[in-house]
């Protein structure tokens, strides 16, 4: 069964159950995997979803921490209810360990020095987590840590 359908399925199941939550969260999504498959002009792949699907989580973040900033909690904590429902459907997030593992297999491969060589440890650390799910800002924050 691939994502789609799974997420699909979820939705059917979301419905019978009468979730409202995860419903709304499920057609939101369904809506934009439609939009980009619309955009490519042909079916999406399970890699291209999953990306589609982290974007979707990054994007629910960042309005986590515009709402925490301006005091607007509710609203906080609708979105973080999402980034749960959305993440079920995301492979398993790398550990701290696991990313700090791949940061320095990453400047071994590179032979990077300095903080001007961070864009290839970052391209060959992201390459290392390839099929895992990596913060961005993690995987950032480690190589100027170990460049520096």
């Amino acid at each position: 069964m691939s994502l789609k359908d799974k997420i699909i399925s979820d939705l059917t199941a979301a419905m019978k159950a009468k979730d409202a939550n995860r419903l709304s969260v499920l057609r939101m999504v369904k809506a934009n995997l439609m939009n980009k498959q619309i955009e490519k002009g042909m079916d999406l792949t399970d890699e291209e979803i999953t990306k589609a699907l982290q974007t979707l989580v990054k994007q629910r973040k960042d309005s986590v921490e515009q709402y925490e900033k301006a005091g607007r909690n509710e609203l906080a904590e609708k979105e973080k209810t999402e980034i749960v429902v959305i993440e079920d459907y995301l492979p398993q997030a790398a550990s701290k360990e696991e990313i700090e593992k791949a940061v320095e297999e990453a400047i071994g491969e590179t032979g990077a020095s300095s903080i001007k060589e961070m864009g290839a440890v970052m391209k060959a650390a992201l390459a290392k987590l390839e099929g895992k799910t990596a913060d961005g800002r993690l995987v950032s924050g480690t190589v100027k840590a170990k460049l520096s």
